[in-house]
């Protein structure tokens, strides 16, 4: 989720959900330790329950960026472990970590031993040839004995060699029920499934087993897919949330930001999907994608462009069962 679960897109999700346990992207320890600390780190309280997700293999540089995060209020310290790209890889950090679970459970265990938060691991089934039920058994083993919190499975291998990114998110064949056969085994391991996930019922059925559904990209493309999450998951008795009023709601971010400096492209290109699948979505998106850039674009823009707001609550007319449960969710978190 690079570039994607900024703070400004974090901020907009958690008006749709109050509930749902939000990721960053990726922050690299040497961009912590080295680069603009308050770039990587700052947050809108709003955010809240918010994970900061690590990217590293040094013990101790990893039990440092953990303390930075929990001094600056983060809820959860992550470690990316499945991430696939060359960068990362040339960086020994992300998914070639699976080739060494000694050191992953060193990090956790200095990380734990640094910071009262809890500590998770987001990884894959497996990487290239290493990819065997056993090995993975092995690498949640060690994990367990180094203390970890939690263990978020992205219900695929990874193939290290051959693959983009993007295609490591397509072709490694989905293996669901290795999440499930490792959570028997682990069963006292909190345990959160990713990927291939877009469906309330199958959801609410990994829920059964599983503490928790993770969602990324899914609600990045469509993020009104959080709006019964509250409701249906949370329990939450609240209203069902509005798009029109959504909206309304971010205005005052927006204008904020913007007296701060930020452009406000890089604030609304996270919502141009707000209005998926209703009349004026397409107009709105235009609109937005062709003058938000524009010298002197301001949240007029954003008025300009809204959709008529529909004669009943838009919420409402989301089929039942179409829903995930959350951004990026830790469900026992909310």
């Amino acid at each position: 989720m690079l570039d994607l679960s900024t703070r400004h897109a974090r901020y907009f999700q958690r008006l749709i959900s109050r509930h749902a346990r939000l990721y960053t992207e990726m922050v690299t320890t040497g961009a912590l330790l080295h680069g603009d600390q308050a770039r990587h780190l700052d947050f809108h309280p709003a955010e809240h329950p918010l994970a900061l997700q690590l990217g590293g293999s040094d013990p101790a540089q990893m039990a440092a960026c953990a303390r930075l995060g929990a001094d600056w209020g983060y809820d959860e310290i992550n470690i990316n472990v499945g991430c696939p790209s060359d960068r990362v890889q040339h960086g020994r950090f992300g998914a070639c970590l699976m080739a060494e679970p000694e050191l992953v459970a060193a990090c956790v265990a200095a990380m734990k031993a640094a910071v009262p938060l809890p500590v998770t691991v987001k990884t894959r089934l497996g990487i290239d040839d290493r990819d065997s039920y056993a090995e993975l058994h092995a690498f949640t083993a060690a994990l367990v004995a180094a203390g970890v919190d939690a263990l978020i499975v992205h219900a695929r291998k990874a193939w290290l060699k051959g693959l983009s990114p993007k295609e490591n998110r397509d072709i490694p064949p989905l293996r669901h029920d290795w999440v499930l056969r490792l959570k028997a085994d682990f069963p006292a391991l909190p345990m959160v499934i990713n990927g291939g996930i877009l469906d309330l019922d199958q959801a609410r059925g990994f829920l059964d087993h599983l503490e928790g559904v993770m969602i990324g990209r899914g609600v990045y493309q469509n993020p009104w897919l959080l709006a019964r999450v509250d409701r249906d998951l949370f329990g939450d008795p609240r209203p069902l949330p509005d798009r029109h009023q959504v909206l309304e709601d971010l205005i005052p971010y927006l204008e904020e930001g913007m007296a701060a400096g930020v452009p406000l492209q890089a604030m609304t290109r996270h919502i141009l999907d707000l209005f998926q699948g209703q009349p004026g979505a397409k107009r709105w998106r235009r609109t937005l994608s062709e003058n938000v850039h524009r010298p002197g674009a301001s949240v007029d823009l954003l008025w300009r462009a809204m959709p008529p707001r529909p004669p009943t609550a838009d919420a409402t007319s989301v089929p039942p069962g179409s829903v995930p449960t959350a951004t990026m969710s830790w469900k026992s978190a909310g």
